[in-house]
């Protein structure tokens, strides 16, 4: 689950083939934090997808944010690696940009160089990110973030531990800098002895971890979800 000025998280998607996923997450930030997020949505989608190619990789998703009335916000980011070369490093070019309730996201651009590792087994893994992020018709246009992403498959792939980590320069009442991570954790079915293995459910959950985002101060909210891999 993502939400509103948040970057790539890669990290579940890093194999060698093509992949897609989808989830939907039941967020709890309303009944812990009732007086704060009293109309945070209970329920997000989040349709994700990555596909690499000789020249790179393209990755993006969509989230739609749901209320009793309908959805309520959609945001979607979409980055692309180029590596014309060998080695662990690439070029990042990405895009940001969403609308909420009757008013559209600033267009967020970043630009900047990749380092990524797998082992050779693609069980494990990590991203960083150093960007140039500009925010289009900003008060403060120029600025800066840092992005990093990681993957680790358990226990043969019964389960996997990502997510992700931001750190972004954007002047706003609650401050100059922001900080959020998303770490996730999913059980695989598809891995138990008795499931098929073209079950592509999964059940599990996503911490939602920030600092000045969307109010000022620390907030943690947990999810629970459900996501099913193409």
């Amino acid at each position: 689950m993502r939400k509103i000025l948040l970057t790539l998280a890669i990290s579940l998607l890093l194999t060698p083939a093509a992949t897609q996923n989808i989830q939907l997450h039941y967020d709890f930030g309303r009944s812990i934090y009732d007086k704060d997020l009293s109309e945070r949505p209970r329920f997000t989608t989040t349709v994700e997808h990555f596909k690499p190619d000789r020249w790179g990789s393209t990755f993006f998703f969509v989230d739609m944010d749901y209320a009793d009335g309908g959805i309520t916000s959609a945001y979607w980011e979409i980055a692309r690696e180029l590596t014309f070369w060998k080695g662990p490093l690439s070029a990042h070019i990405e895009y940001n940009g969403g609308l909420a309730k009757g008013f559209s996201f600033n267009n967020a651009w970043l630009v900047g160089p990749t380092y990524t590792f797998n082992n050779s087994t693609y069980s494990a893994g990590f991203t960083f990110s150093a960007m140039y992020k500009h925010i289009q018709k900003h008060h403060s246009k120029h600025n800066f973030q840092f992005t990093a992403t990681w993957y680790k498959h358990l226990a043969d792939g019964l389960y996997t531990f990502s997510g992700f980590a931001d750190w972004w320069r954007e002047v706003t009442p609650y401050g100059k800098l922001i900080f959020m991570t998303e770490p996730q954790f999913w059980l695989n079915l598809n891995k138990l002895n008795s499931i098929p293995d073209d079950f592509n459910l999964s059940i599990g959950t996503e911490v939602e971890v920030t600092n000045n985002f969307v109010n000022k101060g620390w907030y943690v909210i947990p999810t629970l979800a459900v996501k099913w891999t193409l």
